[in-house]
């Protein structure tokens, strides 16, 4: 493609705006959906740490699902922006986890522990089915799994009409292990790390 870029710059005005629009039936209706779907892949094993996202623009919130897997005994933990060129780090979340305002107006847990995470839940402006996907245009995710190791459980969660024929993937760009969308669990082309025990 001869200018990626302004294809992708496109492709995500248009897919944010598209996610914004739709309306907050339909909304808590596919989100109910994907809930559902994520307590069915989700290994459920003590002592699980699993990483999640605050949400932004209309995207799918794992909040409520968090809590009905904390039941279960598993840590939960979000994002924080370290810097433009840095690695995300996981600190530790729970619903009343003291907050503040962090990168792009985005909450993050005050000051408590950083995680290693055994899975992540990632959002996506658009994927395809490869399982690569379209994010904000910062790379965070990307650098962040890609100085990872072991390699977390990487689920992709989206809502089926953020679906590509190709998000036209790069060398840095890493797809994910499954895609969750309301329509179904897509198991991609590469390999899942094993479950933790």
């Amino acid at each position: 493609m001869d200018n990626l870029s302004e294809w992708k710059k496109q492709q995500r005005q248009r897919l944010i705006l598209a996610r914004e629009a739709i309306s907050p039936a339909v909304h808590r209706q596919w989100s109910a959906a994907i809930s559902a779907l994520l307590m069915q892949l989700l290994p459920v094993s003590q002592g699980l740490t699993l990483g999640i996202y605050w949400p932004f623009r209309g995207e799918y919130d794992p909040r409520q699902f968090a809590e009905q897997l904390r039941q279960q005994d598993t840590v939960f933990a979000l994002p924080e922006v370290i810097d433009r060129n840095s690695p995300l780090c996981f600190r530790e979340w729970s619903s009343d986890t003291p907050m503040k305002n962090g990168a792009y107006g985005i909450p993050v847990p005050i000051d408590t522990h950083i995680v290693k995470l055994d899975a992540v839940c990632i959002p996506m402006v658009g994927f395809d089915r490869q399982g690569y996907r379209l994010g904000y245009g910062s790379g965070y995710f990307d650098r962040t799994l890609a100085d990872y190791y072991p390699q977390p459980l990487t689920i992709g969660i989206a809502f089926e009409m953020q679906r590509l024929d190709s998000v036209h993937p790069q060398p840095h760009d890493i797809a994910m292990h499954y895609i969750v969308t309301e329509a179904g669990i897509f198991k991609t082309p590469h390999p899942a790390p094993k479950s933790p025990e």
